[in-house]
């Protein structure tokens, strides 16, 4: 076999120190996730794999097989790593299906295509990645809807950029999603009304701000400037006391973030941020995940600073608890609304 020139390796999207954490453990849930080049012998590996594990300077981590050989490494005859599993199989023609489909497939349809029945193949889908087959195709088409809205001029163009083959699934999907009609959102919110207020807490000022649906933005140190800012569009109506005892349960569950799971959100993001945010709520009050934890669970491994990304692009602090999340080594990371908070809430939930 030639020599391999490290020099031109193209770089991976993988945080290396997660990959690396992966293959010591053998960790079974990130095979297919990517592989693992040994330089030393030109080989690629599943994390997985039983072989005795190479020294750490001659490893490289690959996406997929595809681009370990295309570096010039083959790959290894003991773990098989170009072999998919049924299930990922499954999954990978399940999205396929869900992103060609203009309309939505029920659950036993994707189920028959994939070989499955319905609950087994709904458990492995969320398994892969973090979300139902029918709530990976709702973010998956509001995702649509409004990168389509954003490069459109006219809303009844969107509609089409988005795959939608008549207007009433387009605003369907966007009512469900974010709470306004279509060119309400395009235009920031126009003709939105949203109702906000400031009240003292322990952690500091809070802002709180809601819409018919639920709070859309809750922050700490900020004002009615940022929030015209985040809505320049919408109508803001400053709360009186007839919102006291709303605003007395959004408070009550910054003091208390164990009791604030009856709170209704209405908050929006992509596909992927949406996944971290239920991967977030997921976590039971008093315990932590790492980034890469979060990463892992919803089946991308690799997207360690996007999930960080992700937390840090929450609207909605303690509501979805982005203070659950850590660095790998256990410490604590970032916080929007600085560490201070993030220790005090950790504290409060372990109490």
């Amino acid at each position: 076999m030639p020599a391999l020139d490290t020099q031109s390796l193209p770089d991976c999207s993988l945080d290396d120190a997660v990959a690396w954490d992966a293959v010591l453990r053998r960790d079974r849930a990130f095979d297919g996730r990517f592989v693992t080049g040994v330089l030393s012998t030109g080989i690629y590996c599943r994390p997985s794999c039983a072989a005795r594990h190479p020294a750490r300077q001659n490893v490289r981590f690959f996406a997929d097989g595809a681009e370990a050989r295309a570096a010039g490494l083959r790959a290894c005859k003991r773990c098989l790593p170009d072999d998919v599993t049924r299930d990922e199989a499954a999954v990978l023609t399940a999205i396929h299906a869900i992103r060609a489909s203009e309309e939505p497939l029920a659950l036993s349809v994707l189920a028959a295509k994939c070989g499955y029945s319905p609950g087994h193949f709904q458990r492995i889908f969320t398994r892969h990645t973090g979300l139902s087959p029918a709530a990976y195709a709702r973010a998956l088409r509001a995702e649509r809807a409004r990168e389509a809205l954003t490069g459109s001029d006219r809303v009844t163009d969107a509609i089409y950029a988005a795959g939608f083959s008549a207007p009433s699934g387009f605003y369907g999907t966007l009512k469900g999603r974010i709470g306004m009609e279509p060119s309400a959102w395009k235009n920031g919110g126009q003709g939105v009304v949203i109702h906000w207020t400031q009240s003292d807490t322990s952690l500091g000022r809070m802002l709180v701000a809601w819409t018919g649906k639920g709070v859309c933005r809750l922050s700490f140190n900020e004002d009615a400037h940022s929030l015209a800012q985040r809505f320049p569009g919408a109508q803001l109506i400053e709360a009186g006391a007839e919102a006291s005892q709303f605003v007395s349960a959004v408070v009550a569950g910054i003091e208390a973030p164990s009791s604030n799971a009856s709170i209704p959100v209405d908050v929006r993001g992509t596909a992927f941020q949406e996944a971290v945010w239920k991967a977030l709520s997921d976590i039971p009050t008093g315990e932590t995940r790492s980034y890469a934890q979060l990463a892992a669970s919803i089946g991308k491994p690799a997207a360690v600073r996007a999930v960080g990304s992700a937390c840090g692009a929450n609207p909605v602090a303690v509501l979805i608890p982005c203070h659950r999340a850590l660095r790998s080594d256990g410490t604590l990371g970032g916080y929007a609304y600085g560490l201070p908070i993030k220790v005090e809430l950790l504290k409060r939930e372990s109490d």
